[in-house]
């Protein structure tokens, strides 16, 4: 091959691959939501020795005015030593925060969610291996004229065990805009209702029992709060007593 014919073969290989590395960071970087937390969070059941399991949910989402869409990232993560073997986590939406769709996850039931609740995926682990992480995209709407909540258990694999469980905790705004194109809402806030009048002193607007507070010194959800009692002083780790939801096949 002529010393031509090689410069140009090399030039276009340099200016792939340069491509590629382009094409691959701005992926990345469009996929970031920014800082994430486990605002909310608390262990439950004890976990296998060496496994140390805990969720992290975005900070700050933004909310579509027009659409209500929000997109949401939930991540479970293995802090420990040793790996997890099989686990789920568990995604369930609250009051004006609607799961519409968790990729790669199995939707629960309407007739097998927690009482309280509106809507749920089941998303299976087969192993989180020590130090590592999985993340979800979770796809959600959210009624402005609504406070909001969304909780993540981990379970075992059939759910006699929460070894941990984030919320439910709110997402929500003090200022909404309704007149912007979106709105951003913050982790951990209680959201108040765009409608003009409406009485958020009142507590529950849709007209049940209020529903549990979260918070850096909440606890785990009392029996019989909001008739919801994802985890129970006499049967903890059990977030509901007679059906769970057939784990996915992934």
């Amino acid at each position: 091959m002529s010393s031509r014919r090689m410069t140009i073969a090399t030039g276009s290989l340099l200016t792939a691959s340069f491509s590629a590395v382009m094409i691959f960071s701005f992926s990345a970087g469009a996929d970031d939501e920014g800082p994430m937390s486990g605002k909310g969070g608390k262990a439950v059941d004890k976990a296998p020795a060496g496994v140390e399991l805990t969720t992290l949910l975005p900070e700050k989402i933004e909310v579509d005015n027009s659409s209500q869409e929000t997109a949401i990232t939930a991540t479970v993560k293995n802090a420990g030593a040793k790996d997890s073997g099989e686990i789920r986590l568990l995604v369930v939406g609250f009051d004006g925060l609607s799961v519409k769709g968790v990729e790669g996850c199995a939707e629960i039931a309407e007739k097998d969610l927690p009482e309280g609740s509106n809507s749920g995926f089941a998303c299976a682990i087969d192993n989180l291996a020590a130090g590592k992480s999985k993340s979800y995209a979770v796809d959600a709407t959210f009624d402005l004229k609504k406070e909001g909540k969304i909780c993540l258990p981990v379970q075992d694999a059939d759910g006699t065990k929460t070894f941990w469980q984030q919320g439910p905790v709110p997402f929500g705004a003090n200022n909404p805009s309704p007149n912007a194109p979106a709105t951003p809402l913050l982790l951990g806030t209680d959201n108040s209702p765009v409608t003009p009048g409406s009485d958020k002193a009142g507590g529950n607007k849709s007209g049940g029992k209020e529903l549990p507070k979260t918070g850096p010194a909440d606890r785990i959800l009392p029996l019989g709060a909001v008739g919801a009692a994802l985890i129970s002083a006499g049967a903890a780790g059990l977030w509901w007593t007679q059906r769970r939801p057939q784990r996915s096949g992934s």
